[in-house]
Protein backbone atom coordinates (compact mmCIF):
# COMPACT_ATOMS: atom_id res chain seq x y z
CA UNK A 1 0.00 0.00 0.00
CA UNK A 2 0.47 3.59 -0.81
CA UNK A 3 2.71 4.80 2.89
CA UNK A 4 1.43 8.49 2.29
CA UNK A 5 -2.16 7.25 1.68
CA UNK A 6 -1.85 4.52 4.80
CA UNK A 7 -1.02 7.84 6.70
CA UNK A 8 -3.77 9.62 5.76
CA UNK A 9 -6.08 6.58 6.34
CA UNK A 10 -4.90 6.75 10.19
CA UNK A 11 -5.82 10.61 10.82
CA UNK A 12 -7.22 11.55 13.15
CA UNK A 13 -7.02 15.33 13.56
CA UNK A 14 -10.20 16.10 13.71
CA UNK A 15 -11.81 13.11 15.12
CA UNK A 16 -13.07 15.27 18.33
CA UNK A 17 -15.94 17.51 16.28
CA UNK A 18 -16.99 14.34 13.81
CA UNK A 19 -20.41 12.57 14.49
CA UNK A 20 -18.60 9.63 13.96
CA UNK A 21 -15.04 7.63 14.29
CA UNK A 22 -12.93 9.17 11.72
CA UNK A 23 -12.75 7.28 8.46
CA UNK A 24 -11.15 9.00 5.63
CA UNK A 25 -12.42 7.64 2.36
CA UNK A 26 -10.15 9.02 -0.87
CA UNK A 27 -8.32 6.91 -2.85
CA UNK A 28 -4.73 7.46 -5.38
CA UNK A 29 -1.98 5.88 -6.48
CA UNK A 30 1.26 7.48 -7.52
CA UNK A 31 0.00 6.88 -11.47
CA UNK A 32 -3.47 8.34 -11.44
CA UNK A 33 -3.71 10.67 -14.36
CA UNK A 34 -6.72 12.55 -13.33
CA UNK A 35 -7.60 13.42 -10.43
CA UNK A 36 -10.97 14.50 -8.71
CA UNK A 37 -11.62 17.02 -5.69
CA UNK A 38 -15.00 17.02 -4.29
CA UNK A 39 -16.56 18.52 -1.25
CA UNK A 40 -16.52 15.56 1.69
CA UNK A 41 -17.61 12.02 1.57
CA UNK A 42 -22.01 11.37 2.52
CA UNK A 43 -22.54 9.30 5.23
CA UNK A 44 -23.19 6.37 2.22
CA UNK A 45 -19.64 6.75 1.29
CA UNK A 46 -18.95 6.70 5.21
CA UNK A 47 -20.55 3.37 5.48
CA UNK A 48 -19.35 1.58 2.43
CA UNK A 49 -16.07 3.17 2.50
CA UNK A 50 -15.87 4.02 -1.23
CA UNK A 51 -16.26 7.36 -3.01
CA UNK A 52 -19.00 8.74 -4.87
CA UNK A 53 -21.02 5.16 -4.74
CA UNK A 54 -24.18 7.28 -4.80
CA UNK A 55 -26.52 9.25 -7.32
CA UNK A 56 -24.10 11.57 -7.47
CA UNK A 57 -21.22 9.34 -8.62
CA UNK A 58 -23.37 7.74 -11.09
CA UNK A 59 -23.98 11.44 -12.35
CA UNK A 60 -20.13 12.14 -12.54
CA UNK A 61 -19.55 8.96 -14.31
CA UNK A 62 -22.01 10.20 -16.84
CA UNK A 63 -20.74 13.42 -17.30
CA UNK A 64 -17.40 11.69 -17.58
CA UNK A 65 -18.36 9.24 -19.70
CA UNK A 66 -16.27 6.72 -17.70
CA UNK A 67 -17.08 2.69 -16.06
CA UNK A 68 -16.90 2.14 -13.15
CA UNK A 69 -14.17 0.28 -13.09
CA UNK A 70 -12.33 2.76 -14.86
CA UNK A 71 -13.48 5.35 -12.19
CA UNK A 72 -12.12 3.12 -9.43
CA UNK A 73 -9.34 2.16 -11.17
CA UNK A 74 -6.58 4.14 -9.34
CA UNK A 75 -3.77 4.18 -11.99
CA UNK A 76 -6.46 6.33 -13.93
CA UNK A 77 -8.23 8.55 -11.03
CA UNK A 78 -7.57 9.67 -8.03
CA UNK A 79 -10.35 10.56 -5.28
CA UNK A 80 -9.55 13.28 -2.98
CA UNK A 81 -11.82 15.27 -1.20
CA UNK A 82 -11.57 18.62 0.22
CA UNK A 83 -12.69 16.73 3.85
CA UNK A 84 -11.49 12.97 4.28
CA UNK A 85 -14.40 12.18 6.25
CA UNK A 86 -17.98 12.47 6.91
CA UNK A 87 -18.47 15.97 8.45
CA UNK A 88 -21.92 15.72 9.81
CA UNK A 89 -25.36 16.15 8.51
CA UNK A 90 -26.76 20.34 8.82
CA UNK A 91 -30.32 21.40 8.65
CA UNK A 92 -29.73 21.67 4.79
CA UNK A 93 -27.82 18.36 4.25
CA UNK A 94 -24.11 17.71 4.50
CA UNK A 95 -21.54 19.94 6.64
CA UNK A 96 -19.26 21.17 4.93
CA UNK A 97 -15.90 19.67 4.60
CA UNK A 98 -13.54 19.83 7.19
CA UNK A 99 -10.98 22.34 6.93
CA UNK A 100 -7.75 20.68 8.45
CA UNK A 101 -7.71 17.98 5.86
CA UNK A 102 -6.79 20.31 2.63
CA UNK A 103 -3.64 21.77 4.30
CA UNK A 104 -2.61 18.52 6.15
CA UNK A 105 -2.20 16.69 3.44
CA UNK A 106 -3.20 17.69 -0.06
CA UNK A 107 0.28 19.32 -0.94
CA UNK A 108 1.96 15.54 -0.12
CA UNK A 109 -0.78 14.40 -2.17
CA UNK A 110 -0.01 16.03 -5.67
CA UNK A 111 3.71 16.00 -5.14
CA UNK A 112 3.25 11.98 -5.24
CA UNK A 113 0.70 11.87 -8.13
CA UNK A 114 3.57 12.57 -10.86
CA UNK A 115 1.42 11.96 -13.45
CA UNK A 116 -1.59 14.01 -12.90
CA UNK A 117 -2.94 15.89 -16.11
CA UNK A 118 -6.34 17.31 -14.85
CA UNK A 119 -7.53 18.44 -11.79
CA UNK A 120 -11.74 18.29 -11.90
CA UNK A 121 -12.89 20.84 -9.12
CA UNK A 122 -16.29 19.84 -7.82
CA UNK A 123 -17.94 22.32 -5.90
CA UNK A 124 -17.25 25.66 -4.38
CA UNK A 125 -15.36 24.54 -1.69
CA UNK A 126 -12.56 22.69 -4.08
CA UNK A 127 -13.06 25.80 -6.41
CA UNK A 128 -12.21 28.39 -3.43
CA UNK A 129 -9.38 26.40 -2.45
CA UNK A 130 -7.25 25.77 -6.06
CA UNK A 131 -8.59 29.21 -7.75
CA UNK A 132 -7.76 31.58 -4.81
CA UNK A 133 -7.69 35.07 -6.74
CA UNK A 134 -8.15 33.45 -9.58
CA UNK A 135 -11.79 32.43 -9.44
CA UNK A 136 -14.68 34.46 -10.01
CA UNK A 137 -17.04 35.46 -7.94
CA UNK A 138 -19.70 32.81 -8.49
CA UNK A 139 -19.63 28.72 -8.49
CA UNK A 140 -21.62 29.45 -11.89
CA UNK A 141 -19.07 31.73 -13.24
CA UNK A 142 -16.49 29.82 -12.84
CA UNK A 143 -17.78 26.13 -14.73
CA UNK A 144 -19.41 28.72 -17.29
CA UNK A 145 -14.91 30.42 -17.87
CA UNK A 146 -13.91 26.41 -17.37
CA UNK A 147 -11.23 27.20 -20.44
CA UNK A 148 -10.28 29.78 -18.77
CA UNK A 149 -8.57 27.41 -15.98
CA UNK A 150 -7.40 24.63 -18.65
CA UNK A 151 -5.13 23.13 -18.80
CA UNK A 152 -4.77 22.27 -15.10
CA UNK A 153 -8.18 22.97 -13.73
CA UNK A 154 -11.44 22.19 -14.89
CA UNK A 155 -14.01 23.44 -12.57
CA UNK A 156 -17.46 21.44 -11.69
CA UNK A 157 -20.42 21.71 -10.38
CA UNK A 158 -21.87 19.20 -8.11
CA UNK A 159 -23.47 16.51 -9.52
CA UNK A 160 -25.73 15.57 -6.53
CA UNK A 161 -29.35 14.87 -7.99
CA UNK A 162 -30.36 18.59 -5.39
CA UNK A 163 -28.15 20.46 -8.55
CA UNK A 164 -30.57 19.52 -11.09
CA UNK A 165 -32.68 22.74 -11.00
CA UNK A 166 -28.87 24.35 -11.10
CA UNK A 167 -28.73 22.37 -14.53
CA UNK A 168 -31.96 23.01 -15.82
CA UNK A 169 -31.30 26.48 -15.33
CA UNK A 170 -27.86 26.72 -17.43
CA UNK A 171 -28.39 24.19 -20.42
CA UNK A 172 -24.83 25.58 -21.46
CA UNK A 173 -23.83 22.71 -18.82
CA UNK A 174 -24.74 19.80 -20.76
CA UNK A 175 -24.20 21.18 -24.20
CA UNK A 176 -21.04 22.89 -24.30
CA UNK A 177 -19.50 21.41 -20.91
CA UNK A 178 -20.11 17.92 -20.71
CA UNK A 179 -18.26 17.45 -24.56
CA UNK A 180 -15.20 19.44 -23.50
CA UNK A 181 -15.21 17.24 -20.09
CA UNK A 182 -15.26 14.50 -21.66
CA UNK A 183 -12.68 15.39 -24.70
CA UNK A 184 -10.41 16.41 -21.66
CA UNK A 185 -10.84 13.25 -20.09
CA UNK A 186 -10.00 11.20 -22.72
CA UNK A 187 -6.88 13.15 -23.72
CA UNK A 188 -5.64 12.32 -19.76
CA UNK A 189 -6.11 8.92 -20.05
CA UNK A 190 -4.45 8.57 -23.46
CA UNK A 191 -1.17 6.73 -22.65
Amino acid sequence: MNPLLESIQMCTLCQAVLPNPPRPILSFDSTSRILIIGQAPGQKAHTSGIPWNDASGEELRRWLAVESSEFYDTSLFGIVPMGFCFPGTGKSGDLPPRPECAPTWHSQILTALRDIKLILLIGSYAQSYYLKERSYRTLTENVSHYRDFLPDYFPLVHPSPRNRIWQKKNPWFEEEVIPELRKQVRQALVY
